[in-house]
């Protein structure tokens, strides 16, 4: 991986990015814009496995759609030991990263 000399790769980050937004456009476009970061689990739910500056821009991406006074938006950060305690009846498979070797 080609990058920024001395820089590490950075951890990914499991994050569940949850909203509640009255107004049927903001919604729609929140939705929108969170598939490039994430799998959408239900309309308002979305999982991601981000690196650090990818949470930054999908925050940043959030934050330029919603109404402050008016919608709600939660992230919740989950530990790689709560990532493996997922449960799920259907759907799309939960976010994980694949395991790989650096030779």
């Amino acid at each position: 991986m080609q990058g920024i000399p001395g820089e590490e790769r950075m951890a990914k980050q499991f994050l569940v990015i949850a909203y509640d937004i009255p107004d049927d456009r903001r919604r729609t476009r929140l939705h929108h814009a969170l598939e490039g970061f994430g799998t959408p689990v239900q309309y308002s739910v979305f999982e991601c496995l981000l690196e650090p500056r990818q949470v930054e821009r999908a925050k940043r991406a959030v934050k330029r759609i919603i109404s402050k006074r008016k919608d709600h938006v939660r992230y919740y950060y989950l530990c790689a030991a709560c990532q493996k305690r997922i449960e799920t009846t259907r759907g799309p498979e939960v976010a994980h990263e694949e395991p790989c070797l650096v030779v």
